[in-house]
C-alpha cells in the first residue's frame, strides 16, 4: 500500500505564494512512479494540475497555471513539491496528490490513471 499526506496549504492574499508537499510512504512506493497534483473547488470536477514523472524528472502543467507554478520532487523521489506563485481568487480549492504506479511514455494528466491519493489540503486565496 502507498501512502500520500499532503501539507502546506492555507489562506493567501491574491498575488501571494503557497508551497504544498507531499510525501509519500509505504513498502511498495517507487521514485519511478509518476506524481500529480489535481484540484477540486466546490461545486466542480476534480481537475489536473501539474504531473512529474519518475527519476529522472519530466514535467507537465495545465495551461491555468503555466508561468505560475512549479511542480518538483527531491532526489529520493518520495516527497513532491508544488510551488504556487501569482495565486488568483479562482486558484482557491483543495488540492490533491497523486501517484501512479504505471510506468508510461507520457505523464498523465487524467485522474483515472492515478492509483493512490491524499487526502487534500485546502488552499484559500482572498481578493
Amino acid at each position: 500500500q502507498v501512502h500520500l499526506v499532503e501539507s502546506g496549504g492555507g489562506l493567501v492574499q491574491a498575488g501571494g505564494s503557497v508551497r504544498l508537499s507531499c510525501v509519500a510512504s509505504g513498502r511498495t512506493f517507487s521514485r519511478y512512479y509518476a506524481m500529480g497534483w489535481f484540484r477540486q473547488a466546490p461545486g466542480k470536477e476534480r481537475e489536473f494540475v501539474a504531473a512529474i514523472s519518475g527519476i529522472p524528472a519530466s514535467r507537465t502543467y495545465a495551461d491555468s497555471v503555466k508561468g505560475r507554478f512549479t511542480i518538483s520532487r527531491d532526489n529520493a523521489g518520495d516527497t513532491v513539491y508544488l510551488q504556487m506563485n501569482s495565486l488568483k481568487p479562482e486558484d482557491t480549492a483543495v488540492y490533491y496528490c497523486a501517484a501512479d504506479r504505471t510506468q508510461r511514455l507520457i505523464i498523465p494528466t487524467s485522474r483515472v490513471a492515478y492509483d493512490y491519493w491524499g487526502q487534500g489540503t485546502q488552499v484559500t486565496v482572498s481578493s
